[in-house]
């Protein structure tokens, strides 16, 4: 029954990018690019330098036929149309920093119309699991009975980051700048990675860009660069995750009313 109703988990090893060209049209400066399920491949560069653009490809599994002409691959073959197009079992989740529900549903009934769309037998557990999740991401915990229109932006997205990392079959997700977000970032990438999820995420935050395994660089619409994340960066990356704690307990005490210490 869930392969008739395009239920099927997509078994996706490997995902293949193909260069394209820029605004210029001018070949893109690599040759190809793969990226593993448990990965995170980052994407940086200034703003309107066509970081979305490339988001929008892998969400299309372009063929050739963007105005970018670059090619994705999927477990190295060609996606064909009734994949791309298909509405239930779609490879691809997106997930970005404006995220509001307009249903009138408790979050308990939010995610259990979800895992009966995903016909999952073990419901409760699956919704339990999420809910354990998101209030590990959000910064002010909520409930069950919670009603999606009261969440938080940031309640919303640790809900939905939660929901698509254990529940959604999709096995690539795309990230669009979720610096801003009010949640734990680097909660949110180890769930995600840790569900064995392709994740692409656009950024302009430096401790984001170092978590990835390699980041690309955009300009002119087109990848100029792809950079190996290096030891000395991870070296870095110690450093600025020291700082980002001190900043996030200091943003909890002024939520809290707690005068400020160093």
């Amino acid at each position: 029954m869930s392969e008739i109703l395009g239920l099927k988990k997509n078994i996706i090893e490997k995902l293949t990018l193909l260069p394209g060209t820029d605004k210029s049209g001018n070949k893109e400066n690599f040759e190809k690019l793969e990226i593993s399920k448990g990965e995170i491949l980052c994407i940086v560069g200034p703003t309107g330098s066509g970081k979305s653009r490339l988001l929008a490809d892998i969400e299309w599994t372009a063929q050739g036929d963007t105005p970018t002409k670059r090619h994705i691959l999927i477990n190295d073959e060609n996606v064909d149309t009734s994949h791309r197009l298909s509405s239930g079992n779609k490879m691809v989740a997106q997930l970005s920093q404006n995220m509001n529900f307009i249903m009138d549903l408790s979050v308990y009934e939010f995610l259990e119309l979800h895992a009966a769309s995903r016909m999952v037998e073990d419901k409760e557990e699956i919704i339990n699991k999420i809910i354990e999740n998101a209030n590990n991401l959000a910064g002010e915990k909520f409930t069950l009975d919670t009603p999606v229109t009261s969440l938080s932006g940031g309640q919303s997205r640790a809900l939905m980051i939660s929901d698509t990392a254990i529940l959604s079959s999709s096995p690539i997700v795309l990230i669009d700048e979720i610096e801003n977000a009010g949640i734990d970032r680097k909660k949110a990438l180890e769930l995600l990675v840790g569900e064995e999820k392709i994740v692409l995420m656009a950024t302009h935050d430096p401790l984001l860009a170092l978590m990835g395994n390699k980041r690309i660089v955009i300009n002119n619409g087109g990848i100029k660069n792809v950079i190996e994340t290096s030891d000395d960066e991870k070296e870095i990356f110690q450093e600025l995750e020291e700082m980002d704690k001190k900043i996030q307990d200091l943003r909890k005490d002024l939520r809290y009313g707690k005068k400020l210490k160093i």
